[in-house]
Protein backbone atom coordinates (compact mmCIF):
# COMPACT_ATOMS: atom_id res chain seq x y z
CA UNK A 1 0.00 0.00 0.00
CA UNK A 2 1.02 3.60 -0.45
CA UNK A 3 -0.46 6.78 0.92
CA UNK A 4 -3.38 8.15 -1.04
CA UNK A 5 -2.55 11.76 -0.16
CA UNK A 6 -0.11 13.54 -2.47
CA UNK A 7 2.76 15.51 -0.95
CA UNK A 8 2.18 18.24 -3.57
CA UNK A 9 -1.45 18.66 -2.44
CA UNK A 10 -0.58 19.25 1.23
CA UNK A 11 0.44 22.54 2.81
CA UNK A 12 1.55 23.47 6.30
CA UNK A 13 -1.69 24.02 8.21
CA UNK A 14 -3.65 21.34 6.36
CA UNK A 15 -6.09 19.92 8.91
CA UNK A 16 -6.82 16.22 9.08
CA UNK A 17 -10.42 15.16 9.67
CA UNK A 18 -10.91 14.99 13.46
CA UNK A 19 -12.26 11.83 15.02
CA UNK A 20 -13.73 10.70 18.32
CA UNK A 21 -13.07 7.32 19.89
CA UNK A 22 -15.40 5.94 22.57
CA UNK A 23 -13.75 3.93 25.35
CA UNK A 24 -15.69 1.69 27.71
CA UNK A 25 -14.63 -0.83 30.30
CA UNK A 26 -15.38 -3.55 27.74
CA UNK A 27 -12.99 -1.83 25.32
CA UNK A 28 -10.26 -1.96 27.97
CA UNK A 29 -10.86 -5.66 28.67
CA UNK A 30 -10.59 -6.45 24.95
CA UNK A 31 -7.40 -4.39 24.67
CA UNK A 32 -5.92 -6.08 27.74
CA UNK A 33 -6.53 -9.47 26.15
CA UNK A 34 -5.02 -8.43 22.84
CA UNK A 35 -2.00 -6.69 24.36
CA UNK A 36 -1.38 -8.96 27.32
CA UNK A 37 -1.41 -5.92 29.65
CA UNK A 38 -3.63 -7.01 32.53
CA UNK A 39 -2.48 -4.34 34.98
CA UNK A 40 -5.44 -3.96 37.38
CA UNK A 41 -5.46 -0.15 37.04
CA UNK A 42 -7.09 -0.79 33.66
CA UNK A 43 -9.98 -2.94 34.89
CA UNK A 44 -10.25 -2.99 38.70
CA UNK A 45 -11.82 0.17 40.10
CA UNK A 46 -11.00 -0.69 43.73
CA UNK A 47 -7.34 -1.27 42.94
CA UNK A 48 -7.07 1.86 40.75
CA UNK A 49 -8.44 4.02 43.58
CA UNK A 50 -6.19 2.35 46.16
CA UNK A 51 -3.12 3.43 44.15
CA UNK A 52 -4.37 7.01 43.93
CA UNK A 53 -6.13 7.09 40.57
CA UNK A 54 -9.61 8.62 40.25
CA UNK A 55 -10.94 5.44 38.61
CA UNK A 56 -9.92 2.83 36.04
CA UNK A 57 -7.77 4.37 33.30
CA UNK A 58 -7.21 3.41 29.68
CA UNK A 59 -3.90 1.89 28.70
CA UNK A 60 -1.47 4.56 27.50
CA UNK A 61 -0.59 2.53 24.43
CA UNK A 62 -4.30 2.16 23.64
CA UNK A 63 -4.72 5.94 23.79
CA UNK A 64 -1.64 6.39 21.61
CA UNK A 65 -2.96 3.85 19.08
CA UNK A 66 -6.36 5.51 18.85
CA UNK A 67 -4.75 8.90 18.22
CA UNK A 68 -2.61 7.72 15.29
CA UNK A 69 -5.73 6.39 13.57
CA UNK A 70 -6.48 9.98 12.54
CA UNK A 71 -3.24 9.91 10.52
CA UNK A 72 -3.55 6.39 9.12
CA UNK A 73 -7.16 6.98 8.07
CA UNK A 74 -6.11 10.24 6.37
CA UNK A 75 -3.22 8.67 4.44
CA UNK A 76 -5.04 5.44 3.68
CA UNK A 77 -1.88 3.47 4.55
CA UNK A 78 -0.70 2.61 8.07
CA UNK A 79 2.72 1.85 6.57
CA UNK A 80 3.08 5.53 5.62
CA UNK A 81 3.88 6.37 9.27
CA UNK A 82 7.67 6.66 9.48
CA UNK A 83 7.92 7.93 13.09
CA UNK A 84 5.44 8.44 15.90
CA UNK A 85 5.86 9.55 19.48
CA UNK A 86 3.87 11.06 22.31
CA UNK A 87 4.17 12.13 25.92
CA UNK A 88 1.45 10.91 28.25
CA UNK A 89 0.11 13.98 30.07
CA UNK A 90 -3.16 12.88 31.71
CA UNK A 91 -4.86 9.51 31.99
CA UNK A 92 -8.07 8.69 30.17
CA UNK A 93 -10.42 7.94 33.07
CA UNK A 94 -13.07 5.38 32.09
CA UNK A 95 -16.11 5.32 34.40
CA UNK A 96 -18.14 2.16 34.87
CA UNK A 97 -21.28 3.29 33.10
CA UNK A 98 -22.91 2.96 29.69
CA UNK A 99 -21.07 6.05 28.41
CA UNK A 100 -17.42 5.41 29.28
CA UNK A 101 -15.06 8.07 28.00
CA UNK A 102 -14.43 9.71 24.63
CA UNK A 103 -11.01 10.51 23.20
CA UNK A 104 -11.15 13.41 20.73
CA UNK A 105 -8.29 13.68 18.25
CA UNK A 106 -7.42 16.39 15.73
CA UNK A 107 -4.36 16.69 13.55
CA UNK A 108 -2.61 19.31 11.45
CA UNK A 109 0.34 19.27 9.07
CA UNK A 110 2.99 21.21 10.97
CA UNK A 111 5.91 20.91 8.53
CA UNK A 112 6.77 19.69 5.05
CA UNK A 113 10.00 17.71 5.22
CA UNK A 114 12.29 15.98 2.72
CA UNK A 115 11.56 12.79 0.78
CA UNK A 116 7.79 13.40 0.49
CA UNK A 117 7.33 13.38 4.25
CA UNK A 118 5.34 15.69 6.49
CA UNK A 119 5.15 16.13 10.24
CA UNK A 120 1.66 15.91 11.64
CA UNK A 121 0.97 17.27 15.10
CA UNK A 122 -1.93 15.64 16.93
CA UNK A 123 -4.08 16.95 19.76
CA UNK A 124 -5.80 14.30 21.88
CA UNK A 125 -8.22 15.29 24.62
CA UNK A 126 -10.67 13.59 26.93
CA UNK A 127 -13.22 15.45 29.05
CA UNK A 128 -11.64 18.74 27.99
CA UNK A 129 -8.14 17.78 29.14
CA UNK A 130 -5.13 17.09 26.93
CA UNK A 131 -4.20 13.43 27.38
CA UNK A 132 -1.22 13.32 25.01
CA UNK A 133 1.50 15.92 24.67
CA UNK A 134 4.10 16.32 21.93
CA UNK A 135 2.06 13.91 19.83
CA UNK A 136 3.79 13.93 16.46
CA UNK A 137 4.01 11.67 13.47
CA UNK A 138 6.23 11.79 10.41
CA UNK A 139 4.36 10.43 7.42
CA UNK A 140 5.53 9.61 3.89
CA UNK A 141 2.99 10.76 1.31
CA UNK A 142 2.53 9.80 -2.32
Amino acid sequence: MTAKISYADVEVGTELPPQTFPVTRATLVRYAGASGDFNPIHWNEKFAKEVGLPDVIAHGMFTMAEAIRVVTDWTGDPGAVVEYGVRFTKPVVVPNDDQGAVIEVAGKVAAKLDDNTVRVDLTATCAGQKVLGMSRAVVRLA
